[in-house]
């Protein structure tokens, strides 16, 4: 294949990984001259041919266009890359007289501008090459010139039946592809249905068309594609060589259009190529046809001196043609410097007419400035006389204010010693105040030191009384609450002082109805429950409640010392022994509790309910009993915290399962009375039921969940030592027997199968861990209950009884004697008053 050498070199080349674009040479309006190419450094041409070619439409923005070339090379590996570019000529072209149409220009001028804009066109196609160079793939290029580009683009598709095809879009999605971007919907609606597009936005895939025609259709453009020279563009490629190095190889891409005589640049790629005249007459004038025109044809000899004559007048045609030809190339490059030369002086003198311009704009500029810099400084003057007229003004006002700020000094003086004397007399009345302070907190520890030495004398009177009076039940206890003084109140800041503003460090456990922390009030160390407000009754109710929880008083109840309704809290005495949860599962490497102390422990847990229970006007249920909630003192004795917390509590939440399960910490939900869970509704039935379960793991030492069921089947079997807690020591049997009979009774899932607290009851547990440090007495024993007595009373038979055993014996309607069976005399009791103090003083020695 022949290569098309320019007769002159271009005017910039390009370094070894980029091709020669088009460029305009000055004697752009000479010929063609062919010849074989035989120098080294010429890139050698290849003919295309092979797999199917992947067409990337590129534009004249460089990042996009990089883009794409980028997302198709990495889409299709080892594939050729063609790439397609409509070049759009512009319509208006520039001039002296400024930017005119096309077709108003002159035609130099216009050429002149096709061939920048040419020249522009092959350096971006170069930059484009370099980037296939560098991703290393085969590249070639195939350009069009078209007034609209993506008519341009469908035609190429037609021209060479373009399969694959990838063009930018410009929005991220199919629907905004089609609607807003003007070529990817031209190109989607009129490129033929073989073709297969990719839309590419920003390097991401966002649509395809696919092809719905077969492989085997060609469009009947490409038919014609060898026979149609005026518009045909063939490729030029890169190859690999042995090296790595990319050699580029060109291919001629010639256009019929633009090979006239005129001059106009034909379209070359690599190459600038001259349009050649042809040196000999066209066929239609044969040598016979000259010769007919030039001489006439009258006899032979004459024939020849014509035909002579003809030669050399075609030689000097030919030279004088050639003389024309120069002498028109010359003249050509003359105008175009000379057109380039009034280029240059237009120019010049366009910008220093616009220097001028913008010379007199300035000096009016500066007339304007001096105008209102006269105008200014006139009226500055003016300000001037005003402001030393205002001057003096002011210093006659100076000495007026100077005369009163020296009276008002005076004053000064005056009130700052009278606010020295106040200052002294507030230093004293703030002496006195911390004084009264100091002494109302001391009055305040009296106080309640007093109320501690009247609840420890209750406590002892209590004992007394029961002692003396014997059958007196756990109700006796209630008829000191009333002389009970009201609760301390306190404010939040106090309590915030208590606890250094509520800190984590002095917080010592958190409950479901509120936070645990441990502070200093009074001179003594107290536990505060600070509740949560949400879960509470009213302002007014929840007061009224607190009021009711502190009068009661009880030796096995915590003492309920004061209240802050300001920050919903409670203040307790702190007992310093732990919890009865923390004794039976051994917290903190506590040592076990031996049988006699559990069993005193569920006595005094029953006497503090039976107390609670039967508390007027109204009883107490505590609602969530738990080992959690039994504290012991430094003598191992019990007190029941939290009793009468379900008070405070409105309704609604108390009501509600989800607050049940919100607010009991984990394990905590077994201790719950099962009908409570199912109707809603707290009795004492459902304390009964919380105690018969502690009593089971005092028993066992043994977690609560599935112990009923496991102590059931133990004494069904014989076998209940087998699951007594081993660590108490050995359990009598008929107190391990009494209690888990008790217990087993008290844990019924119905209420009304569990035992009342009675204060018999509460003695039967009292007795239980006495009875067996010392024999007790037979005549000491009820002959019915085989219990002590506390109330001996004698019959008509001579027997001495338990006073309640024996009326109840008699009110069933029975009148014959419990022990011989004999008919009574008569019904009427006698008390025994010397075995009953006998009694007390057996269980005082005890």
């Amino acid at each position: 294949m022949e290569l098309l050498q320019p007769l002159h070199p271009p005017h910039h080349a390009l370094d070894g990984d980029r091709f020669y674009g088009l460029s305009s040479s000055p004697s752009f309006g000479g010929g063609f001259q062919r010849e074989v190419s035989t120098q080294s450094q010429l890139p050698e041409i290849v003919e295309e041919a092979g797999e199917e070619k992947v067409h990337v439409a590129v534009g004249k923005t460089v990042d996009r266009a990089v883009v794409l070339l980028q997302w198709t090379s990495k889409r299709f590996v080892n594939r050729e890359i063609c790439i397609l570019h409509v070049h759009q000529p512009s319509h208006a072209i520039p001039t002296l007289l400024g930017k005119l149409p096309a077709s108003q220009a002159s035609g130099e001028v216009v050429a002149a501008h096709r061939r920048g804009e040419w020249a522009q066109t092959m350096k971006l196609l170069d930059y484009y090459m370099s980037v296939c160079c560098r991703e290393k793939v085969k590249a070639s290029i195939v350009t069009i010139e078209a007034d609209q580009v993506q008519k341009g683009i469908v035609d190429l598709v037609n021209r060479h039946g373009i399969r694959k095809l990838v063009m930018g879009a410009v929005s991220e999605n199919c629907m905004k592809v089609k609607k807003s971007s003007t070529k990817a919907n031209h190109a989607a609606k009129n490129v033929p249905l073989f073709c297969e597009i990719w839309f590419i936005y920003k390097g991401k895939h966002v649509w395809t068309r696919e092809a719905s025609e077969g492989p085997n259709y060609l469009p009947p453009s490409s038919q014609q594609e060898e026979n149609t020279s005026a518009d045909t563009f063939r490729s030029r490629s890169f190859r690999f060589g042995k090296n790595n190095a990319i050699h580029p190889e060109f291919t001629l891409c010639n256009s019929a259009k633009n090979t006239s005589v005129a001059g106009n640049s034909s379209c070359v790629q690599g190459e600038t190529v001259r349009a050649q005249v042809p040196s000999l007459p066209s066929s239609s004038h044969s040598p016979h046809n000259l010769k007919d025109s030039f001489c006439p044809t009258t006899s032979t000899s004459s024939d020849d001196n014509s035909a002579e004559r003809m030669v050399s007048s075609i030689s000097d045609l030919k030279v004088e043609e050639e003389s024309l030809y120069s002498q028109l190339a010359e003249a050509r490059i003359e105008a175009e410097v000379s057109t380039n030369e009034v280029l240059v002086e237009l120019t010049k003198r366009k910008k220093l007419e616009s220097e001028a311009v913008k010379a007199i704009s300035k000096v009016k500029v500066f007339e304007t400035a001096h105008a209102c810099e006269v105008k200014l400084r006139m009226e500055a003057e003016d300000e001037l006389r005003t402001t030393i007229h205002d001057q003096e003004k002011l210093l006659e006002e100076r000495e007026e204010v100077t005369r009163e700020l020296q009276r008002t000094m005076r004053n000064v003086a005056l009130l700052d010693s009278r606010a020295q004397e106040a200052n002294r007399r507030c230093d004293e009345a703030v002496g006195e105040l911390n004084f009264i302070q100091a002494s109302i907190a001391a009055l305040k520890q009296e106080k309640q030191r007093i109320r501690r030495q009247k609840s420890e004398a209750l406590r002892w009177l209590d004992r007394w009384r029961r002692g003396q009076a014997g059958g007196a039940n756990c109700n006796g206890f209630v008829g000191f609450i009333e002389e009970v003084t009201e609760l301390a109140e306190f404010s939040s800041s106090d309590l915030q002082s208590a606890t250094c503003n509520f800190s984590e460090s002095f917080k010592i456990g958190q409950g479901g109805y509120g936070s645990l922390y441990k502070g200093e009030m009074l001179g003594r160390t107290v536990v505060i429950r600070r509740l949560y407000p949400h879960y509470m009754q009213g302002p007014s109710e929840f007061q009224q409640e607190v009021q009711v929880l502190g009068k009661l008083q009880h030796p096995h109840l915590v003492t309920l010392l004061g209240v802050c309704p300001e920050a919903w809290s409670l203040v307790y005495e702190y007992l310093p022994n732990g919890s009865l949860q923390d004794h039976l599962f051994r917290k903190s490497n506590i040592s076990s509790l031996t049988w006699k102390t559990r069993t005193r422990i569920i006595a005094e847990i029953s006497n503090a309910l039976c107390f609670l229970h039967s508390s007027k006007p109204e009883n107490i249920v505590h609602g969530d009993l738990k080992p959690d909630n039994i504290l012991l003192s430094t003598d191992l004795s019990c007190k029941i915290c939290d009793f009468g917390i379900c008070r405070l509590v409105s309704e609604d939440n108390l009501s509600c399962p989800s607050f049940r399960r919100s607010t009991e910490p984990k394990g905590a939900f077994t201790y719950t009375d099962p009908e409570f869970q199912r109707v809603g509704v707290l009795t004492p039935k459902s304390d009964i039921y919380s105690f018969g379960l502690i009593i089971l793991q005092l028993l066992t030492g043994r977690p609560p969940v599935g112990l009923p069921t496991e102590v059931r089947k133990a004494v069904s079997c014989g076998k209940l030592a087998s699951i007594l807690d081993s660590s108490t020591g050995e359990w009598p049997t008929f107190v391990s027997r009494r209690l888990a009979e008790l217990g087993l009774q008290c844990c019924q899932l119905s209420s009304r199968d569990r035992p009342d607290l009675t204060p018999s009851l509460v003695r039967e547990l009292e007795q239980l861990h006495v009875s067996e440090e010392r024999p007790v007495p037979s005549y000491f024993l009820c002959p019915i209950l085989q219990e002590i007595m506390h109330d001996p009373q004698v019959a008509a038979d001579g027997f001495t009884y338990e006073g309640e055993a024996l009326r109840g014996w008699l009110e069933n309607g029975r009148e014959t004697s419990p022990m011989t069976n004999l008919k009574l005399s008569h019904l009427h009791l006698t008390p025994n008053n010397a075995l009953r103090l006998a009694i007390q003083d057996w269980l005082c020695k005890s």
